[in-house]
């Protein structure tokens, strides 16, 4: 029987490649996101490899998120597998002169809409006594850096929370995994600079890790037999040797 997987922010980097990796292996999936027009673009391009269903909405509402998951149709409504992607970074300012709206739409985001979505989906998991969820956190979940502050934060209760549900959920036989990447070549530091010019110098020198590296290992995490769990992953492009050294060759 083919598994369904939900991911969070499916219309771009690290979601939308796992989607994409998902679908190459016939899982059917709800992807989720705030923009409808690119993910009527992702099912149209999917859709010949396995069944898809969208959902528009910010999970930064809490009324919205329970809404739209409650909406899903019958043959989507059993989630086997699912992916906490969505996330964010604003600014990088000191702790000083930080933005209160950046620190809380990356508090918002990156953990109050993680767990909303999680309750949503984590009984259904419960009754059946199955399940994996993998929640996407951060090599600034497990290491500080300087001006990174309350995105750190909030990477660091990602990882706390990963290993409470993984307590708590450990009598139901559900698998509970963290993927923590380093540098990725997303839309990340375009959102984080604000469209300033900072973000091209982010990527510049050295190979920085793919989505779709990242979403190979995703898909490893989910496709390992039943009695093995993949807990806790970091993982960094070659040149990466932490959250401040970098090799750059130029």
């Amino acid at each position: 029987m083919k598994k369904t997987a939900l991911i969070t922010g499916a219309t771009s980097g690290i979601g939308r490649a796992t989607a994409h990796e998902f679908a190459k292996h016939g899982i059917n999936l709800i992807l989720c996101g705030r923009r409808q027009q690119r993910l009527d673009s992702i099912q149209k391009a999917l859709s010949r490899e396995t069944d898809i269903h969208t959902l528009s909405f910010d999970l930064r509402d809490r009324e919205k998120t329970l809404k739209a998951i409650a909406s899903l149709p019958k043959e989507f409504q059993q989630i086997d597998i699912l992916i906490n992607n969505a996330g964010n970074a604003h600014g990088l300012d000191p702790i000083q002169t930080g933005n209160l709206d950046d620190w809380d739409a990356m508090m918002d985001i990156n953990v109050k809409g993680l767990l909303y979505v999680s309750k949503a989906i984590i009984p259904g998991m419960t009754e059946r006594k199955s399940g994996h969820i993998i929640n996407i956190g951060s090599s600034a979940g497990k290491e500080v850096y300087p001006k990174g502050n309350v995105y750190c934060g909030s990477k660091h209760a990602v990882l706390a929370i990963t290993e409470g549900m993984r307590l708590d959920l450990n009598p139901f036989g559900i698998k509970v995994s963290a993927i923590n990447p380093g540098l990725v070549e997303t839309e990340f530091s375009e959102v984080r600079f604000k469209g300033d010019a900072a973000a091209d110098n982010v990527y510049k020198g050295y190979k920085a890790l793919q989505a779709e590296d990242v979403a190979e290992v995703i898909y490893f995490a989910v496709s390992r037999p039943a009695h093995v769990n993949i807990a806790d992953v970091l993982m960094f492009c070659t040149a990466q040797a932490s959250s401040t050294i970098v090799n750059k060759f130029n």
